[in-house]
């Protein structure tokens, strides 16, 4: 969702205000089934795990449920009803994240200090807030509706993007437990073949980058531009696990010249050895996932990979990682199919002998590209509050691409543009090989 919680699996407000939703009842329909999700994600946690922050970037479960549904309060009822009163005055200051026009915060890393309100509260007003927005959307007259109904549509995809973030925040929490608690039991055969990489062609020459505004989207992924690429090869699928434990066996965590400098200062800071959440035992690497601990599987992508380990992995074998310009190009005609949340495996999923050309675009890890997170040519953020949502990251920030296997199917596009400082790595972020021709 940047130091983030929303910031970079929130790419920001909607720029065409048309609503992708054309009437009401499909717009009540849609923000059900948003609101549903988040709390059957939730439906496997006990109560204790709503409440832990095991490092800043990492929110409480209770402070998304709540901080979504602040989000319809202050951008939406609000708004349109002067007279409209929270069922508390003071979760406009708990669940305000980084909006500094709405008013002051509650300090992020001091999220999981706070046992008041209880989680029974947090679905309280849940009910309250879904009770208040249905009722609006009824009664509000065609004009107000219109006014409104993108800002609601803002809102539900912005749910998405913390739903992803609930479950990488809820694996980050119980991964610190030495009982390897598990959160959902999934079957996984383990695979030791795996198809060959091969290399995709595409030519050179000017493109059009960036979103056309037919559809929603954030304002980041505009305006749609020119960029000129020079020729380039994409590797044909995602790195795997079984070739990232050959980098690591190498001894590239111990080969400085591999690394970025700001890399490298984390490597020897930290001391990663491998990636988040990866334990070496009895000579066998094993890895906590949303499905338990268990033993690497060499066929599935590689994730929880910082920029740095991507950039790294890249060098070792004399190629680099994509742009993004050359992403989205070589991206724009495939479906987007592929292992996202809505399979309920919460995991990556073994590569598989498929068609020919770039499979695993979209689903299973976000892929670092090399691009900066920076401004297209001609971009203005959005005037007021909800122009927070995303400009003013523009800055220390590296793109990513594709979705992930916590990501929402209907929430992606091929000109979502999501963005993570380089260190980060709770996210299931992995990567795809690029080299020039």
């Amino acid at each position: 969702m940047s130091p983030l919680e929303e910031t970079s699996l929130k790419s920001s407000s909607a720029i065409n205000s048309k609503p992708l939703v054309n009437n009401k009842s499909e717009l009540v329909k849609y923000y059900n089934k948003v609101r549903a999700f988040t709390e059957k994600i939730c439906e496997p946690l006990e109560t204790e795990d709503y409440v832990i922050q095991t490092m800043p970037d990492v929110s409480p479960t209770k402070w998304h449920l709540g901080h979504t549904s602040w989000f319809f309060e202050a951008f939406v009822l609000g708004k349109a009803d002067s007279n409209y009163k929270s069922i508390h005055p003071l979760y406009t200051y708990l669940f305000n994240s980084y909006y500094v026009q709405v008013g002051e915060r509650w300090f992020r890393p001091n999220r999981g200090l706070l046992s008041r309100p209880t989680v029974k509260d947090i679905f309280e007003y849940r009910k309250f807030v879904n009770e208040n927005v249905l009722d609006f959307i009824e009664k509000a007259h065609e004009k107000i509706y219109k006014e409104f109904a993108p800002i609601i549509e803002i809102g539900l995809n912005h749910e998405q993007q913390h739903q992803e973030l609930l479950l990488t925040d809820i694996k980050h929490v119980l991964s610190i437990n030495p009982l390897n608690p598990v959160y959902s039991t999934r079957e996984i055969i383990i695979q030791n073949e795996f198809p060959e990489m091969k290399w995709i062609n595409f030519d050179g020459g000017i493109y059009e980058i960036g979103n056309e505004g037919n559809e929603f989207c954030y304002d980041n992924e505009t305006p749609r531009h020119k960029d000129f690429l020079n020729p380039f090869m994409l590797a044909n699928r995602l790195v795997t696990n079984g070739a990232f434990i050959e980098f690591i066996e190498d001894g590239s965590y111990e080969n400085a010249p591999l690394w970025l400098s700001d890399g490298w200062t984390i490597i020897e800071k930290e001391k990663w050895k491998a990636p988040l959440y990866w334990e070496k035992k009895d000579g066998e690497w094993w890895n906590f996932t949303l499905n338990g601990f268990r033993i690497v599987n060499p066929a599935e992508p590689v994730a929880h990979l910082s920029y740095y380990e991507a950039d790294a992995f890249a060098a070792w074998r004399d190629l680099r990682l994509p742009t993004e310009a050359e992403w989205e190009v070589a991206s724009h005609k495939l479906n987007y199919k592929g292992n996202f949340v809505d399979e309920e495996i919460y995991h990556t999923a073994s590569l598989q002998n498929e068609k020919d050309g770039l499979n695993q675009m979209y689903g299973d890890v976000w892929e670092w590209t090399r691009s900066s997170y920076s401004p297209y040519p001609g971009y203005k953020s959005l005037p007021g509050a909800l122009g927070e949502y995303n400009g003013k990251f523009m800055s220390s920030q590296m793109v990513l691409r594709g979705g992930s296997c916590a990501t929402s199917q209907s929430h992606i596009r091929n000109t979502y543009r999501n963005f993570f400082p380089p260190h980060s790595r709770w996210q299931f972020m992995g990567l795809r090989l690029a080299k020039d021709v």
